[in-house]
């Protein structure tokens, strides 16, 4: 979304809830090699504040990380997160290029929440419209201009050169799928206060849908349940997971509600997908992010949908030194936008 610049200089850079995260690589063509990674734990809510001493303090850790991590460009593709990003899949008229932007600037109006005038938007081609043989679908995405502009600030503060702003879903899908993928993958990124849900084919996102619910609710649903504290309700709950047989079941039963909650929208969304996309089955379900390491929680899934689920591997794409593989699989599920970010085409 919304490039600033072209260079192949640059890292990405993951502005997340509960950490800062950076990625490197190094190379050219469609299989970079991993140079730099690192990430820096964010406490409490700093990183969702609009304060003008909390975004300092954010611009502080981004530094202090770059500096530790040894970043050798000041270029930067960072993200936006998908619960500020607005993203809808629309059917318009297939036109000429130069008539298609016209026409999508004044029909986004009516698809977006904000004003125009005070956002910014983005779009790619999907394809053939699955409802009508004369319209062609878009992906259409609007971010509000204040976000991006605090986000500018933030970065530009400690001499840093946005060159791209990007979704998290769309830098998702590019690290943890294959664009010569044509069959339909569900993509879930169960981070620590949303969920980011995309359905991709062929590389390119279908349906895009950030549920705001992820790791802090299942741990709050401990909290609830088990009447313990917070550190102790998150080793439960990463400990034990959905697992009936340990602590006699009691993880399971506190948390099982919240996640059958998360599995409902899903739900929503593969019907959704479904009732568009007339005869498409998914291939089955790709899960990222912190809570995808819950202790049984992919064969729950599995079960609910009778699909294939997989861990994702962030690094698919990449390069990894075989003396460094051990060491970024095990952090894997937390780093995919961040490498999506690097690998970005600018």
């Amino acid at each position: 979304m919304h490039i600033l610049g072209g260079t192949s200089d640059f890292f990405g850079l993951d502005m997340g809830v509960s950490a800062v995260r950076v990625v490197q690589l190094k190379g050219t063509g469609p299989t970079k090699t991993l140079d730099r990674y690192g990430q820096t734990p964010i406490t409490g809510t700093v990183a969702l504040s609009d304060s003008k001493a909390d975004r300092q303090r954010i611009a502080q850790v981004i530094h202090e990380l770059t500096t530790r991590v040894g970043i050798s460009t000041k270029n930067v593709a960072a993200n936006l997160p998908s619960s500020r990003v607005f993203t809808t899949v629309i059917d318009i008229d297939r036109l000429p290029p130069e008539e298609l932007a016209k026409t999508i600037s004044y029909q986004a109006e009516s698809y977006i929440p904000t004003p125009l005038s005070q956002s910014k938007i983005d779009w790619a081609i999907i394809g053939n419209s699955p409802k009508d043989p004369g319209k062609i679908e878009l992906l259409l995405s609007s971010v509000p201009n204040d976000f991006i502009e605090r986000r500018l600030e933030i970065l530009e503060s400690i001499g840093l050169n946005v060159v791209a702003f990007e979704p998290d879903n769309m830098a998702l899908v590019r690290a943890i799928t294959s664009p010569d993928t044509a069959a339909p993958w569900l993509i879930l990124d169960i981070g620590n206060a949303a969920t980011d849900l995309v359905v991709v084919v062929g590389g390119m996102p279908h349906l895009a849908r950030s549920i705001p619910m992820g790791q802090q609710a299942f741990v709050r649903a401990a909290i609830q349940g088990l009447g313990v504290d917070p550190s102790q309700a998150e080793q439960f709950v990463f400990k034990f997971g959905l697992s009936r047989d340990k602590l006699e079941g009691q993880v399971y039963d506190a948390i099982i509600g919240t996640i059958d909650g998360l599995v409902a929208e899903i739900e929503k969304s593969i019907k959704f997908f479904g009732e568009r996309y007339r005869g498409a089955k998914l291939e089955g379900i790709v899960v990222t992010g912190g809570a995808s390491t819950l202790p049984e929680l992919p064969l729950y899934l599995a079960n609910k949908f009778n699909l294939n689920v997989e861990i994702g591997n962030a690094w698919r794409n990449v390069n990894v030194p075989t003396e460094r593989q051990n060491e970024v699989l095990a952090v894997s599920n937390h780093f995919a936008v961040a490498v999506g970010l690097a690998e970005r085409e600018t």
